[in-house]
């Protein structure tokens, strides 16, 4: 990375005593030298068009002046974007680099309005429309000729999808589905770019032919005039107003006054409606939620970026940062040489690369169930559900801790928007809620875990295979305080809380409780058991995963790695003690061993923190951060970042003279 100024002294220094091959690291993590300098080269021709530099922080703008600084910005993007492609005939990495990558949060930081076009809108099309269908939208989507969006989410009803109240009722005699809003809370809610941007969109209705509901189906509706970009008569849209973060998503609400839309704007690659209004089931009802499951595996691997930037603003200040004294009479320490900072910050660059492997694991196992899918083989596809559900509710609720641990660990200086955590912050825990608020995505994979349980008799997929062995009665085997061994006594603690929901839903079924009252009763532990499986899935995958990959780097590397992974099991093994102590054999030695082993794995990868987080090659234009910059200049950086405030334009602001004079002479 080229630095302009000198670099800080205590980062220069933890550079120097770094033990591995930094580049070495950054090649493994971006998939090899060649995918590295693509990633480079790809960097310096967007920042060498200057987008990303404004004149006036954002921070300070309006809220309108935000949006339309975004729709600026991302029409310049994707314009450049296309420029690109056709020069150097490239793939879709330029278009997948800016919308779920890096380089498109370092342009846009606080959202873009297009970005449900691309990672929503245009995967829509591409999964449930016919090939008749997709000849004539996706060219005109791909080439910005028309601006889509997807809207499913409506202000009454959420993650309940079979709650969606909008409707689509076909009219044979027109040969049209007329689109209803009923009440207030069938109006659509969050969809971004819905408000001002998009004149299109997929929208999620409950679908009525002959007299008949068959459930939510997916129709594009055009919204506003090609022209004009005027509201269509019915249609009823607007924005939904300001967040925690994502001001330049322009999030909207939609509402529909008897729109009639042609019957060829239903998507019907899976289900259809015919001319005199018959309709022709799809082999499963959950090929209509692929779009879902899309997004969903795409997240796991998107919540990494948001911690690698917050790992790596927060190491590298406490680097710098020095406070308080160790010993007496002896200099200010650096903050990382505090162990309590080491066990902050180095279970977040473990986490980094636990949940980039199993993202691209849990990728590779999308591809493979949706080319089942083409050919009529559904045997994995809820199986696939499920660990999109739990993966998508733990990665994101543990990358929202980690970047908040990160902000509290650069003490009142991560307070500061300039730091660029709390705008992180913003992001990362949005995704808490979307495409499925957290709670109800851990009991969706309990459904799957409680029916994996029942069947257990029969041949179970890979990833629930531990419950067969759990449900045969064999006793667990005595403790084994090896990786293998704690990853081992997580199956054994998640086939236990399995068993125990099942057993108290059967009690309270016993007694005389509906099946569907004793699922509500025993919710809490179902939650549990769904973490917990899904803690055994990321430890399992993480291990092997590492030991793949480990096997053609150098010595040094495979020992930093290894001990990631070793620090990652051990802390949750530490992290997750009461229900070890519940469901295996630990002991109280068991339990010192392994607080001492993590310790010791804090002391060893202490001299490597810096190193670890210079691997991820975030550019200071990306980390948009005064804490975490390469050259360590935190504190020059904040205040070269507090004289960018309006406020400090001038010596006197006019508030003095109209208020606070008068009122200090007791005029006012």
């Amino acid at each position: 990375m080229s630095v302009s100024v000198k670099v800080n002294p205590d980062l220069q220094k933890e550079r120097d005593n770094c033990t591995f091959n930094v580049t070495e690291l950054t090649n493994l993590i971006d998939g090899g030298p060649q995918k590295t300098e693509e990633r480079k080269k790809r960097e310096e021709m967007v920042f060498k068009e200057g987008i990303h530099i404004d004149e006036v922080p954002s921070d300070y703008l309006s809220h309108k002046e935000k949006y339309e600084l975004a729709v600026k910005k991302a029409c310049m993007l994707f314009k450049m974007m296309r420029r690109l492609q056709e020069e150097e005939n490239a793939g879709m990495e330029n278009y997948m680099a800016l919308l779920g990558g890096n380089l498109g949060s370092a342009i846009l930081g606080d959202g873009s309005p297009l970005t449900l076009h691309y990672v929503m809108f245009i995967p829509t099309l591409m999964g449930q429309a016919t090939v008749e269908q997709q000849a004539y939208w996706i060219g005109r989507a791909f080439n910005l000729s028309i601006i889509g969006t997807y809207a499913q989410t409506e202000l009454g009803h959420g993650t309940f999808i079979r709650g969606l109240e909008t409707t689509a009722t076909y009219d044979a005699a027109t040969k049209q589905f007329v689109l209803h809003s009923p009440t207030l809370t069938a109006y659509k809610w969050w969809p971004g770019g819905l408000a001002h941007t998009a004149n299109y969109c997929v929208v999620m209705a409950q679908l009525y032919t002959q007299g008949k509901c068959h459930g939510i189906h997916p129709f594009i509706v055009q919204l506003r005039d090609e022209e004009t970009h005027m509201p269509l008569p019915g249609i009823k849209v607007g924005e939904i107003g300001a967040k925690l973060g994502m001001n330049g998503t322009n999030n909207g609400f939609l509402g529909f006054d008897n729109v009639r839309i042609p019957r060829e704007h239903m998507l019907m690659k899976n289900s259809k409606v015919l001319e005199d209004g018959t309709y022709v089931n799809a082999p499963s009802s959950k090929l209509t939620y692929g779009t879902m499951m899309f997004v969903r595996v795409m997240l796991v691997h998107d919540v990494c970026n948001y911690m690698a930037k917050a790992v790596t603003i927060a190491t590298r200040y406490s680097a710098v940062r020095r406070q308080s004294q160790l010993r007496p009479n002896e200099p200010e320490p650096q903050i990382l040489e505090y162990v309590t900072q080491q066990h902050k910050l180095l279970i977040g660059i473990s986490s980094v690369h636990a949940f980039r492997l199993c993202a691209a694991w849990l990728w590779d196992m999308y591809n493979n169930v949706t080319a089942e899918l083409e050919t009529g083989d559904l045997e994995r596809l809820p199986e696939l559900h499920a660990l999109s559900c739990c993966l998508k509710a733990i990665t994101t609720s543990d990358a929202a801790a980690c970047v908040e641990r990160c902000r509290l660990s650069c003490g009142g200086h991560g307070y500061m928007l300039s730091s660029n955590l709390p705008l992180t912050y913003g992001l990362v825990t949005a995704a808490c809620t979307y495409e499925g608020e957290n709670t109800v995505m851990l009991l969706q994979t309990a459904r799957y875990l409680v029916k994996a349980w029942r069947t257990a008799a029969h041949a179970l997929q890979p990833t629930v295979s531990y419950v067969g062995l759990a449900r045969t009665g064999r006793r667990s085997p005595p403790w084994d305080n090896s990786l293998q061994g704690i990853i081992s006594g997580f199956h054994t603690l998640a086939a236990g809380k399995i068993g125990l929901c099942v057993s108290q839903i059967e009690k309270r079924q016993a007694s005389g409780m509906s099946y569907e009252d004793a699922w509500n009763m025993t919710s809490v532990q179902l939650t549990a058991a769904s973490e917990a499986h899904c803690r055994a899935i990321i430890l399992s995958s993480y291990y092997t995963e590492t030991e793949k990959m480990s096997r053609g780097v150098s010595a040094p590397l495979r020992l930093v790695l290894t001990q990631l992974v070793e620090l990652y099991v051990v802390y949750w093994a530490l992290q997750c003690l009461g229900d070890l102590l519940r469901f295996t054999s630990i002991s109280e030695r068991n339990i010192e061993e392994l607080q001492n082993w993590y310790e010791d794995l804090l002391v060893k990868l202490r001299p490597n923190a810096v190193g670890l987080v210079d691997a991820f090659d975030i550019r200071d234009e990306i980390l948009r951060s005064a804490l975490g910059a390469y050259d360590g200049r935190a504190y020059e950086r904040l205040m070269e970042e507090a004289m960018k405030s309006p406020l400090n334009k001038e010596p006197v602001n006019e508030s003095f003279h109209k208020y606070l004079k008068p009122f200090m002479q007791g005029k006012l």
